[in-house]
């Protein structure tokens, strides 16, 4: 059983005293506050960084709206419900959230904790190196932190590997609430307008058009678009990932094919049994939990979570 994937020491700077106790200037400049920037990514609308927050003499997560749309009154209500979201979420399986602000220019950013790891996607891309208990063991976790948001009334609704970051020090986060649903307190939809009226091609990315999600991950009555979508939407997406840990693909298959034929084929096709596919043995129990998550009628899945969690800590 191989461990998950390790980075080398040179990503975990010793603390020195030096660093501990140097003091901080009498008057302190915020404009000076972060420095030595580094692109971790960039992608869909944001600029994630690392960068050095010199008051306290740690590296951390920067992360700030792409130039296209930092002038974008839409996006910047999203960029800071995301970060609220983050923040307010406050759970060992999401990521600390440390600060909101704007730049000595008026645009926004939001730091986070800095975990140096693997994404998900990555473990998933060497499946066979892994036992099948390692991987349950960091869906679980995920459950739990959507457990956490679900009862502060959050649907993630991107629920996906690449959206996981597994460490290498036990750490399991789930990352970006970008696509959060979160209620109003009268219970009023409380989503954003849309953006441009576009599909995305890519079922593999996540859509900012008419869908909002990765379409291999999303729910039916996600790609409906229903607006009274519950916690249960979630629970299909981590349904889809539990088929391909099993399975090695998705439960509908996205490689050569139309968004319109995988939309089709994920509000009415039924997937194979993971056995039926699989390379390796697949236990029946969690053959029957990951299909029964999959189902098409959100009533026919698990009630919520924490069900999901007992599931998949019985005996398989």
């Amino acid at each position: 059983m191989a461990e998950f994937p390790q980075l080398s020491k040179d990503h975990y700077p010793s603390v020195y005293i030096e660093d501990t106790d140097e003091l901080l200037p009498r008057k302190v400049d915020q404009n000076l506050r972060y420095a030595l920037f580094k692109v971790i990514a960039r992608g869909g609308k944001c600029l994630v960084q690392s960068c050095k927050d010199m008051n306290l003499n740690r590296y951390i997560c920067y992360k700030s709206l792409l130039p296209e749309y930092q002038d974008d009154v839409i996006e910047q209500q999203r960029f800071v419900r995301e970060a609220r979201v983050t923040a307010m979420l406050q759970h060992p399986n999401t990521v600390p959230t440390y600060e909101l602000g704007r730049d000595n220019r008026g645009r926004y950013y939001f730091t986070m904790k800095l975990v140096h790891g693997y994404t998900f996607r990555e473990v998933l891309d060497f499946r066979e190196r892994y036992d099948l208990t390692q991987m349950m063991d960091v869906m679980i976790q995920i459950a739990h932190a959507l457990e956490y948001a679900h009862t502060h009334g959050v649907i993630h609704r991107d629920i996906k590997p690449e959206n996981i970051l597994v460490g290498p020090f036990g750490e399991v986060l789930l990352m970006d609430w970008g696509l959060a649903k979160v209620r109003s307190r009268n219970g009023e939809n409380s989503d954003l307008p849309q953006g441009a009226d576009v599909i995305a091609a890519d079922p593999t990315i996540t859509m900012h058009g008419k869908l909002e999600g990765t379409l291999c991950y999303m729910s039916p009555e996600q790609i409906r678009r229903e607006p009274d979508i519950d916690a249960r939407t979630d629970l299909f997406s981590l349904g889809a990932i539990l088929y391909e840990i099993l399975t090695g693909r998705t439960p509908v298959e996205s490689e050569d094919r139309t968004t319109d034929e995988v939309i089709a084929d994920t509000l009415n096709k039924e997937p194979e049994k993971p056995s039926a596919i699989s390379a390796f043995q697949v236990p029946r129990r969690l053959e029957s939990i990951t299909l029964q998550c999959l189902k098409k009628n959100a009533a026919d899945r698990p009630a919520s979570a924490s069900v999901l969690i007992r599931m998949l800590q019985q005996g398989w």
